[in-house]
């Protein structure tokens, strides 16, 4: 049957306050399988990324600036997959995945602030690796406990104010039907094609939210990034005799460079690269990848690719598994 959308009379217009959104497939089939699959992706998620949290807090040997960071990663991961996944969840069981205006913008809000963070976070952990690396005897002094609570602050803070922007700009917008948002979560791009009123005022408002959102932060923090390790490179090839010295420092740095490779390039994809014509479908799979996949993975990136974080877990494991040791 039709759905219908609610709507509140706005002058010789009529304001939309309840939009749909369509999820990853038409074919209800498949339902099924997506709630099931998505569930223990979203499970594995918050397991993992609260063990490495439990561990951070909970093991003396991890309360290094590295591992600080870290936390705030699997933090963010934690809440960034809670912002779509459990709406998406709702909709595969009740067959109609409706969300308020006002429901929408908190959606956009808080996906825009904890995506926005975690690009500046990973720019903060390359230069974190950047001073460990090339510059380890002022480590200490540079990455003292004050230097790592403001940074972390400036990342929360900047991924905040970010995201506060796109959601005052896009609630001036005008809604007047239609309502379906074509894709599994209140973003931007969709909620721009939607919107009614001056085109020209719309084109200069999608230029703004999404080409600054890409090219001031989220570009910004990548090349931040880049240009960390391509010094960290630079230095251990030029400056670095010793091949043992440097297969250590690379495999200390493997780790975040494969969590910064997961995250941005379908974020460039979704976000940086021009496309002809709005394509819904390769939008959602870019976002499947860095809002859920990537945050299953990170926790075992780092586990199975860290040896003091391996040991942590053993010796938790091991406490909680025979307590009388």
């Amino acid at each position: 049957s039709p759905i219908h959308c609610n709507r509140v009379p706005m002058e010789n217009q009529t304001e939309v306050s309840e939009f749909i959104l369509l999820s990853l497939t038409s074919l209800q089939e498949l339902w099924g399988f997506l709630f099931t699959l998505f569930l223990l992706l979203y499970l594995a998620s918050v397991l993992g990324n609260g063990t490495i949290l439990v561990l951070v807090m909970a093991d003396p040997h991890l309360h290094t600036p590295m591992y600080f960071f870290l936390g705030n990663l699997s933090c963010l991961d934690i809440f960034y997959s809670t912002v779509t996944v459990p709406k998406l969840l709702a909709g595969f069981l009740s067959r109609h995945q409706a969300i308020s205006f006002t429901g929408c913008l908190s959606q956009l809000h808080f996906f825009h602030f904890l995506g926005s963070s975690e690009a500046v976070l990973l720019a903060v952990m390359a230069y974190d690796r950047y001073v460990a690396i090339c510059n380890p005897l002022r480590y200490r002094l540079v990455m003292n406990p004050h230097a790592c609570l403001l940074l972390a602050t400036a990342t929360w803070s900047s991924g905040f104010l970010h995201a506060l922007m796109h959601t005052v700009m896009t609630s001036r917008l005008h809604f007047c039907g239609p309502n379906h948002v074509p894709h599994f979560f209140c973003d931007i791009k969709p909620l721009l094609s939607l919107a009614c009123g001056n085109t020209h005022l719309n084109l200069s408002l999608k230029l703004i939210l999404v080409n600054v959102d890409a090219a001031v932060l989220g570009l910004s923090s990548f090349i931040l990034t880049l240009l960390s390790y391509l010094y960290i490179i630079s230095f251990l090839l030029l400056k670095v005799q010793s091949r043992d010295s440097r297969v250590k420092a690379f495999s200390t740095c493997s780790s975040h460079l494969t969590v910064v490779t997961l995250f941005y390039v379908p974020v460039i994809c979704n976000y940086v690269l021009p496309s002809p014509e709005d394509n819904p479908e390769r939008d959602m799979v870019a976002t499947l990848m860095y809002n859920i996949v990537t945050s299953v993975l990170n926790p075992l990136i780092y586990t199975l690719r860290n040896r003091e974080v391996k040991t942590a877990l053993r010796k938790m494991l091991g406490r909680k598994l025979f307590p009388g040791r």
